[in-house]
């Protein structure tokens, strides 16, 4: 039964959007802050497979909650703002600067240019401050000071001054406080425009299945939350639909687009008896499919989860950037307090020196430095789902843009890992179709992989296959049978010499050469006369070979691994032009040669799909899985290809570059202002008359979160192949 039940259990929560809750640390998918811990908190661990995640907020209420917070702060930005303009008007900035001298009247021993200030001030501070207050007590309770540490301590700083300075009849900091505030709100809500659709990559995921199922019971169709969908029950696709669950289709043939989750643009055929898996479109064709996973068995709940697990993993430039962003919050708290102390010392009135407090705290923020690598990794994690490969672990990704040289396993990557007809030879004058079908018509009933594979080659040439007759297999040597009442046979050289038929001397060059190269050569005879010969080899996929041309092009070395023979790995290194192979290596000698290249300075990239592939993958500088392999291989990998297409590697290097360059980019566009603004706004230049001042830092702030993240979401309109 899937239902969703509660648990007490330490949860991490936003400061500023407290509905956001997970059961592990990272960071808020509506504003990218770091999730703080709270330990008194439960949270609601939702269903995998019914197209939520236990990290992310239920579906049904995620669009409230995200809807909520955004009006919020945008309901608050304006009230804030109607209530800052009177603050202003009775501002000495704008007398001073517009030369409006406003009505000045007293209430009670008070003057309207104190009282209107004091009263609205209070109000922005207590309506549109407190969700900063509250926010600076989460991080503070959770041991995780930050952004809305600095902006608490700098709004309550000048707040106080300026309660005490309207009783004490000093100049107070209104004016800059009700600007502050307002334009913070502002910015936040700025940033969760922005923010939010780079965070977003397992909720974009989660979209892909639909809310509900169309099932067939008792011969009527009935539509049902997906929750309460069952296995072996049979659900109607219609065309256009989304697939609710893994399945088999039992009747009816269309066109799947799997792009969202093989990366694999062009749809895919799909008759009786094939799989499907849950998420993927539907075509024109009308489906019905038997369910077959549920819930967290399902292939998307699996990549949701290797999404999830590489969102919470991190980069070394992001624990550079948030070690970082904790130096930066100490250096503004020091920072701040300096100012202050300093300006009161050199005999500054105290309300300038607590505004030039409340700058430096509020330019100082980490919020852009804290997003600057998160972003960018959060959108690349969602780019290489999208393009048929899933990264596992950050640093594997990081690690790609670095590699010199990719060691293939041969089996199942390089090739197709099953034997295909290389090459026919007729000995008479019949052609070559002949030789084929009469060997295909031999190899019906076979399931020798060599039979297969001719019975496969003459399926695909359409040639026909005629009835046999006395079939019987010769131990060791090959296969006999009637057909059309002659005697026909098929076999290896064993065959050839028992049977006292030597080769011709027209095709026993080719003969020679094709066993030099480790195929496999079978003869067919007819009568008693030799009739043709078959060359079959592992096939060489066509996809491989666009990969190394591309690799060599990117300047990046190939290598290849196998236990066959010498023989057979020169031949498939020289047919792709792979720079160096070992061959005959034993399934524990396979890390070994990974480390013969490392002690060759090399940064090696090694990819397999098999058991005996596993200790490679693990001493590799990046172990890449193919995802069709074993789950053991997988597991011991950074990177997995959802498809066994080996083109994938060229992308994920070039992912590799272009995330690298952004997390850099947006490190210097999160760092770099804090070189200028804050000495501006301690006041360095005030002998000039330069001033920064609380408000306008405020926009800066605000406006390098922003750069990050569009930054950022340049990455999404890269192009990777």
């Amino acid at each position: 039964m899937h239902e969703d039940h509660q648990n007490s259990k330490s949860v991490y929560t936003c400061p500023m959007h407290p509905e956001i809750q997970q059961a592990n640390p990272g960071r808020c998918p509506e504003c990218g802050m770091t999730l703080v811990q709270n330990q008194k908190s439960k949270i609601k661990n939702q269903n995998l497979g019914h197209g939520r995640h236990e990290q992310q907020p239920d579906k049904a209420t995620e669009g409230k909650h995200a809807g909520h917070s955004t009006k919020m702060f945008l309901r608050k930005f304006w009230v804030s703002l109607i209530l800052t303009i009177p603050v202003l008007l009775y501002s000495d900035i704008v007398r001073n600067i517009f030369i409006l001298q406003l009505p000045s009247l007293e209430i009670k021993n008070w003057k309207l240019e104190i009282l209107i200030p004091s009263i609205l001030g209070s109000a922005v501070f207590f309506y549109g401050g407190w969700v900063f207050l509250a926010g600076a007590w989460r991080e503070i309770r959770g041991k995780l000071p930050g952004m809305m540490t600095l902006i608490g301590i700098a709004i309550t700083s000048a707040y106080l001054w300026s309660v005490y300075a309207a009783i004490a009849g000093l100049e107070t900091l209104f004016w800059e406080l009700t600007t502050l505030i307002t334009i913070m709100l502002l910015g936040h809500w700025l940033e969760m425009r922005a923010v939010s659709g780079t965070m977003g990559a397992l909720k974009e995921l989660s979209k892909l299945l639909p809310d509900t199922a169309e099932v067939i019971r008792n011969g009527q169709t009935e539509k049902i939350p997906l929750s309460e969908l069952r296995e072996n029950e049979i659900v109607l696709i219609r065309p256009g639909a989304s697939i609710p669950a893994d399945g088999k289709i039992t009747e009816g043939e269309s066109e799947i687009n799997e792009a969202m989750i093989t990366g694999e643009s062009k749809p895919v055929a799909k008759k009786e008896g094939d799989a499907v898996i849950a998420g993927t479109i539907n075509g024109d064709g009308a489906l019905k499919i038997t369910v077959l996973h549920l819930g967290e068995q399902t292939f998307l709940a699996g990549v949701m989860r290797l999404v999830a697990e590489a969102q919470n993993s991190k980069s070394r430039l992001q624990i550079l950037s948030d070690r970082a962003a904790l130096y930066l919050t100490v250096i503004a708290v020091t920072g701040g307090l300096i100012t202050l102390a300093a300006w009161l010392m050199a005999g500054a009135e105290v309300g300038f020196a607590v505004a030039r407090l409340v700058a430096v705290l509020v330019i100082a923020c980490p919020h852009a430095l804290g997003l600057a690598v998160p972003l960018v990794a959060s959108i690349s994690t969602t780019k290489a789902a999208q393009n048929g490969f899933l990264v596992k672990q950050r640093l594997a990704l990081e690690a790609a843009r670095t590699i010199d040289t990719v060691l293939f396993d041969k089996t199942g990557t390089l090739t197709k890992g099953e034997f295909g007809i290389v090459n026919i030879w007729p000995v008479k004058a019949g052609q070559k179709e002949d030789v084929l079908s009469l060997a295909a018509s031999l190899n019906t009933l076979s399931e020798h992989p060599i039979g297969k594979a001719i019975v496969k080659e003459a399926e695909q040439q359409k040639l026909a296959v005629q009835a046999v007759k006395n079939f019987e297999a010769i131990k060791g040597k090959g296969v006999k049978a009637k057909i059309s009442d002659k005697e026909v046979m098929i076999g290896g050289p064993a065959l050839l010499e028992s049977a006292g038929i030597k080769i011709p001397d027209e095709i026993t060059g080719r003969v020679e050469v094709a066993g030099k190269k480790g195929q496999t050569v079978v003869f067919t005879i007819e009568s008693g006369q030799l009739s043709g010969a078959i060359a079959l080899a592992d096939i060489i996929r066509e996809e491989s070979r666009q990969a190394i041309t591309a690799l060599k092009a990117m300047g990046v070395k190939t290598a290849m691994i196998t236990g066959d023979s010498e023989d057979v790995a020169k031949w498939v290194a020289d047919e792709l032009g792979i720079d160096e192979h070992f061959a005959r290596v034993l399934p524990s000698e396979k890390s070994e040669k990974v480390k013969a290249l490392q002690n060759r300075s090399l940064k090696v990239a090694m990819v397999g799909d098999g058991i005996n592939d596993a200790p490679a993958l693990t001493q590799a500088d990046l172990g890449i899985a193919i995802g069709a392999g074993t789950n053991v291989a997988i597991e011991s990998a950074g990177i997995i290809l959802v498809k066994n297409d080996p083109r994938d590697i060229v992308k994920i290097i070039k992912l590799s570059q272009m995330t690298y360059t952004k997390m850099i980019q947006n490190l210097f566009w999160a760092t770099g202002y804090n070189v200028i603004a804050l000495p501006l706004a301690a006041g360095a230049l005030a002998f000039k008359g330069i001033l920064l001042e609380p408000a306008l830092a405020a926009v800066f702030m605000s406006a390098s979160t922003v750069i990050v993240a569009f930054n950022a979401i340049l990455l999404k309109r890269r192009v990777l192949d």
